[in-house]
């Protein structure tokens, strides 16, 4: 132990060094009207880093099912699914977020890095293959590893190169998994192709919409309602919870079959408590407000085409997206950070995101949108924004 303390000392003085070493911000107060953060020092910013894309965390209606639930089940599940903590707000949430993405059944995660280790895990193995976007989400990447299968990745958003790959040992491929939309980028996956592509050679096509659902599509069915696509093209469908429905937790929809092997073979389901009642309660109001409000889409995609309008004539280097995700490639990890605080001292929040979340050479500020945001707020950002592009550029040519 005395040997590895001075190991961890000079690690974490290396990511210093490179800038990449992360701190934590605490955040003493939400004020939801006007999308602001108290922090602990006392500094008050519109929060442009959340991903509370509807602006339904702090929905009064999710905080009164919450409330209401828990004053009978309590605060906690007490134990697994398969023991004694699945309850009737779990079975009608299932119920709901079923129907809601046109499957025969939905299963309950705590966390959609728990619910991808599952999938992967369970439908690929030793002796098999999958492949992945190079630019799929963390957790995607490590189920795969975990399962045992020998993991390919394809080029990103190149569903030809998934193609190939899976030529290439049709014998062991089993699975093709995407992001739905990515969550740096913000851009959308090929999933027509993908799709064509993982019938062509008898694979899963695992699409992890965390990014997607409630936000995308006329009722926010997500990437798939945008492309047309239905459970054939697309057998199982991973969701988060804590994004668009304001809440916390994840699902996998698809087959009767598919969710009841889940529920014999996925670990990350069969030993670890049950997500508490209240918040299956809460994202049940979430996922009415959804189905019913389609005035908070049609509001976040005029904020996100007011954004990129008012950013583009400020100079500001927007990646090619139509999501609320709006990334800005500075490249530094150095710059991304000095961007960063000009920003806060602006009284914006809008973190900056360096390797290894995305590629080396590729850090960013990731702006996300949300329906909460106001005009003026989004005009003032992209302002800011072109002030801080152009610093970035005086000090990359000074370096």
């Amino acid at each position: 132990m005395r040997r590895a303390a001075p190991a961890l000392e000079a690690a974490l003085a290396q990511l210093e060094a490179a800038q990449l070493r992360r701190t934590r911000v605490t955040v003493r107060q939400r004020a939801d009207a006007a999308r602001t953060l108290t922090l602990a020092d006392g500094r008050e910013l519109v929060d442009f880093s959340s991903n509370d894309y509807l602006g339904l965390a702090r929905h009064p209606a999710l905080a009164r099912a919450m409330s209401a639930c828990a004053a009978g089940a309590g605060a906690g599940s007490g134990a697994s699914h398969l023991i004694t903590g699945h309850g009737a707000e779990h079975d009608r949430l299932e119920e709901e977020l079923a129907e809601f993405t046109h499957r025969e059944r939905a299963l309950l995660f705590s966390t959609g890095y728990m619910a991808n280790l599952a999938v992967m895990t369970a439908l690929a193995g030793r002796g098999e293959r999958a492949l992945l976007d190079r630019l799929c989400h963390a957790s995607l990447i490590d189920g795969a590893r975990l399962s045992g299968a020998t993991l390919a990745r394809y080029r990103h958003a190149d569903a030809g190169d998934a193609a190939r790959l899976a030529e290439a040992d049709p014998g062991h491929t089993v699975l093709l998994a995407t992001d739905g939309v990515f969550s740096m980028d913000g851009d959308l996956a090929p999933l027509p192709a993908l799709a064509r592509c993982a019938r062509a050679h008898d694979l899963w096509l695992v699409v992890d919409d965390a990014h997607g659902l409630g936000v995308i599509g006329a009722s926010g069915g997500g990437v798939l309602e945008h492309y047309g696509l239905g459970s054939e093209a697309v057998p199982v469908l991973v969701g988060t919870l804590g994004k668009a429905f304001g809440s916390f937790g994840a699902f996998v929809a698809g087959s009767a079959a598919l969710i009841e092997f889940l529920i014999q073979k996925a670990r990350t389901y069969l030993y670890t408590t049950a997500l508490p009642q209240p918040v299956a309660a809460a994202t049940r109001a979430a996922l009415a407000l959804i189905r019913q409000e389609s005035g908070r889409r049609e509001r976040l995609a005029a904020l996100i085409a007011r954004f990129r309008a008012a950013a583009a004539a400020a100079a500001v280097p927007l990646a090619p997206s139509a999501t609320p995700i709006q990334p800005i490639v500075l490249g530094s990890a150095a710059a991304a950070l000095a961007a960063q605080r000009q920003l806060a001292a602006a009284g914006f929040w809008v973190v900056a995101i360096r390797p290894p979340t995305v590629p080396p050479g590729s850090a960013r500020l990731r702006v996300t949108l949300s329906a909460a945001h106001t005009e003026a707020q989004v005009d003032a950002l992209a302002e800011q924004l072109g002030s801080a592009c152009r610093a970035a550029r005086s000090a990359a040519r000074s370096a």
